[in-house]
């Protein structure tokens, strides 16, 4: 009786934690669908002029506390409407449940804007580096009719119709994904993790960004509670943070056809997260 309450639970929380991305999802299909039927030209011109501040505007969109706004990152690159440095910039500054978590337990809005701070920083600067290195003069060419034929979209049943196929299919990917991840957790146990961690000195980081890596809000909920429990320091916290991009990674190897590619991105955060843990360890103490 008992495993079948677990796995209700389990279940539930799962649909309860995808069903906040269904909205950006659906928003982000109306718009490549726009951009398809509508004005393409348009959005690759803007996207060339605004490539030296795009990463800015990535970085702001990830502080909100929600994991939706780098599914539509997801979504937006997988078509290339934008490039490659914003992705990371949204991915970086993802917040998702850490600010939640933090109000619950009382810690000081002054702390908690710092972190945002320090998120946002390595977000902006990251991807303005590495759309400098990627991006350079050339214009990204626009996927979304590969994409919608990848998919076997019905596009002439209309740009509403079409993108609520879209959602619901990657909402359905996104959700079957959450759940097994939520059963896995479950059977792991927080307290195992919590054991785990404790005195393992340097590797801590790289335990803490592996935790990050996982597509799911109890990564950083997990993450949270840690700090909070003093299992780990302050740059192990923004190490793991950094990497956490909430379900967005999940949309990204659905939606992007190189596998390769996502591979490479997800280790890119793993990377860019740890070398910064360490900076700020080097920095703080």
């Amino acid at each position: 009786m008992g495993y079948i309450m677990n796995f209700t639970h389990i279940f539930m929380h799962s649909l309860s934690d995808v069903l906040g991305i269904l909205p950006f999802l659906f928003i982000s299909y109306v718009i490549l669908e726009y951009i398809e039927h509508k004005s393409q030209d348009k959005v690759s011109n803007i996207l060339v002029k605004s490539k030296r501040i795009a990463p800015l505007f990535g970085g702001l969109a990830g502080l909100f506390p929600s994991c939706g706004f780098s599914a539509m990152a997801s979504s937006f690159y997988a078509t290339r409407v934008i490039s490659l440095g914003t992705l990371f910039a949204v991915y970086l500054s993802t917040s998702d449940e850490m600010i939640p978590i933090f109000l619950s337990e009382g810690v000081d809005l002054s702390f908690l804007f710092y972190i945002l701070f320090i998120k946002f920083l390595v977000a902006v600067v990251c991807g303005f580096i590495i759309d400098a290195i990627f991006f350079k003069n050339r214009q990204y060419s626009i996927r979304i009719k590969d994409f919608c034929e990848c998919e076997k979209c019905s596009c002439h049943n209309g740009i509403i119709l079409s993108a609520l196929r879209h959602s619901i299919k990657i909402f359905l990917w996104v959700f079957v994904i959450t759940f097994v991840l939520g059963i896995l957790i479950e059977m792991i146990g927080e307290d195992a993790i919590l054991v785990f961690l404790s005195d393992k000195g340097v590797i801590v980081k790289f335990i803490t960004a592996f935790i990050g890596l996982i597509p799911n809000c109890a990564s950083s909920v997990i993450l949270s509670k840690l700090y909070i429990s003093g299992v780990i320091d302050f740059s192990s916290l923004i190490t793991g943070l950094l990497v956490g991009s909430g379900v967005g990674l999940i949309v990204l190897f659905k939606m992007n056809k190189s596998f390769k590619e996502n591979l490479y991105i997800a280790v890119g955060l793993y990377f860019i997260a740890v070398l910064t843990g360490f900076l700020i360890q080097s920095i703080w103490y």
